[in-house]
């Protein structure tokens, strides 16, 4: 099983990114995937989710700014990030589950990716 992130790096303010986290070894259309972050010192921050159905959520810290979406054929998800902040300085984790998570609360993910390092400079 591996979760693998490609995407990040560095960006100025007011631009763009596209995050991918690429699934393997596991039945990755059936499973819900969430993109969270994490700066250094800190806890983890979950941003956006989608179900197998498609049904997204997102963070208010993150909504109208980044969009979630999933390619099954290609086992991949996507985190288009646009209109970025100093604060979006983070190590960007992909993460997914057979479950049904909230996102909100309390949940747990069945594998994690090892993260890319997103940097917005201003």
């Amino acid at each position: 099983v591996q979760l693998v992130e490609s995407g990040g790096g560095t960006v100025q303010t007011g631009g763009s990114l596209r995050l991918s986290c690429a699934a393997s070894g596991f039945g990755f259309s059936s499973y819900a995937d969430g993109w969270a972050r994490q700066v250094s010192g800190k806890g983890i921050e979950w941003l956006s989710g989608i179900y197998s159905d498609g049904k997204t959520w997102y963070a208010d810290s993150v909504k109208g700014r980044f969009t979630i979406s999933r390619d099954n054929a290609k086992n991949t998800v996507y985190l288009q990030m646009n209109s970025l902040k100093a604060a979006d300085t983070a190590t960007y984790f992909c993460a997914s589950t057979q479950g049904r998570p909230s996102w909100e609360g309390r949940f747990t993910m069945d594998y994690w990716g090892r993260g890319t390092q997103v940097t917005v400079s201003s």
